[in-house]
């Protein structure tokens, strides 16, 4: 890594990418054609209310949100993982760039792997400058996402609970809601008083084994849908003439002369100058067919969910110190997660130890759920790094991009990532965004410390 370069110049050499016009260049009229099934339904389908009636009324039925391609020999980038990172980035490189011989690859299907797997939070209620200024530009994105889109990602923004349960706990929220303030964001430290207001069931009293002395408040966090996240970007590339293939294995990348040229696949060879690593908790394992090393250990992340009920806990609540967090769907699931396992592993299979952990830390906050019954549980993978801070940007092997490391908050991050992402393969120039976020940080000593604000996640 000491010969990281600086993230200034293109990635696939000093010349701009393929097909790459003005910034917010209009993006090209895709084609309207027949899906096959009534000779009515047309591609792309405009949703509004009025097209839901007419299509209900006239028994037409909706066209694909994507279709399947044949895979061309080659493409002016290779996006590796179809979940919100590769996406998004697909997506704002057709939009705002106008590149669109793109393809994302994926050995499973579409939002599979974490973006299926979280819990969608939204926040941007970070410890650091860089960070805070970083996702408070995706939480502005999510806001505007289901216009942009023109798909529901039902954005609740509903608050969000950080709950310190000692005086150091709550210097650290002190802390972090100071320098929310100053770059823009709206958090406070609340008190127990106001904590019971907003959050009725919980126990705010003195008589807890871990008394609730305040919390960090941060009205601008809620919860989305992550499915509709996912499908909606997918839906927005294809219309543009992204390629999408599902059950796409890449089992090798090119690299010639410190160049990437192409991708080997489980269905044969693409050539590309561009090849985009977004692949969460299998980052390491494609940065190594491309010969870069990256500082990142997988660790499972477990969660659960239970049985519908009515409505009543308003906002995300988190708790460091117990290491639990928990929010309540619109169709009335609570949905709960803890910290990462304590162990490396690609395994995404619950366990009986971390459900019993779970429901114990949580009945210390709500005590009054305690017959409601789990339904399932699940974990996904997470892909972390020495600060708890994302790599994003060039490598040492030129046209070989990186957006890993996103630990437990990667969702969170995916419109602003592939906004940032597409902005790099566009121009050659990395976004002042992200310029912290790149790998030359850890041979150098730059270390972007978001411990504080992620070591739960959530």
């Amino acid at each position: 890594m000491a010969d990281q370069p600086s993230g200034t110049g293109h990635p696939a050499g000093n010349a701009p990418a393929p097909n790459a016009p003005a910034p917010n260049a209009p993006a090209p009229k895709p084609t309207v054609r027949a899906n096959g099934s009534s000779g009515k339904a047309r591609y792309p389908a405009k949703y509004s209310a009025l097209s839901l009636f007419t299509h209900g009324l006239r028994g037409r039925d909706w066209p694909r949100m994507w279709r399947r391609h044949e895979m061309r020999p080659s493409y002016d980038v290779v996006i590796i993982g179809a979940g919100v990172h590769g996406l998004a980035t697909a997506y704002y490189l057709a939009a705002n760039w106008g590149v669109t011989n793109v393809a994302v690859l994926d050995k499973g299907y579409l939002g599979g792997g974490g973006s299926g797997r979280n819990t969608a939070i939204v926040r941007a209620n970070y410890l650091t400058p860089e960070g805070v200024r970083f996702y408070d530009r995706s939480v502005k994105l999510y806001e505007n996402l289901a216009a942009d889109l023109n798909f529901n990602v039902m954005y609740s923004q509903r608050g969000h609970l950080t709950l310190a349960h000692n005086d150091s706990s709550l210097r650290t929220m002190r802390w972090r809601a100071e320098v929310n303030k100053l770059e823009g964001v709206d958090s406070e430290v609340i008190g127990p008083d106001e904590i019971k207001e907003l959050v009725p069931y919980m126990d705010t009293s003195e008589n807890t084994r871990y008394p609730i002395l305040g919390a960090l408040y941060h009205p601008p966090g809620g919860i989305i849908r992550h499915d509709a996240v996912n499908w909606g970007y997918a839906r927005g590339a294809d219309i543009r003439g992204v390629h999408i293939h599902q059950e796409t294995e890449v089992v090798g990348i090119d690299v010639e002369a410190g160049k990437v040229t192409g991708v080997q696949t489980s269905r044969g060879r693409i050539a590309t100058p561009v090849v985009v690593n977004c692949t969460a908790g299998w980052a390491s394992l494609i940065s190594d067919m491309a010969g870069v090393k990256m500082p990142i250990i997988t660790h499972p992340l477990q969660a659960a969910v239970t049985e519908p009920v009515k409505v009543f806990l308003n906002a995300v609540v988190v708790s460091g110190t117990l290491h639990v967090y928990v929010s309540q769907t619109d169709r009335g699931e609570l949905v709960f997660g803890a910290s990462t396992d304590p162990y490396a592993s690609y395994s995404t299979r619950g366990s009986l130890e971390f459900t019993e952990e779970l429901a114990g830390h949580i009945l210390e906050l709500m005590p009054s759920i305690s017959k409601m019954r789990v339904l399932r549980q699940w974990a996904g993978l997470c892909d972390i790094t020495p600060d708890f801070s994302p790599i994003m940007g060039v490598t040492p092997v030129e046209g070989f991009l990186a957006d890993v490391g996103w630990g437990t908050y990667g969702f969170k991050a995916g419109p602003v990532a592939g906004e940032s992402m597409a902005e790099l393969i566009a121009t050659g120039v990395t976004p002042e965004l992200i310029a912290s976020f790149d790998l030359a940080r850890f041979a150098e000593g730059r270390l972007v410390g978001e411990k504080g604000a992620a070591a739960v996640g959530h």
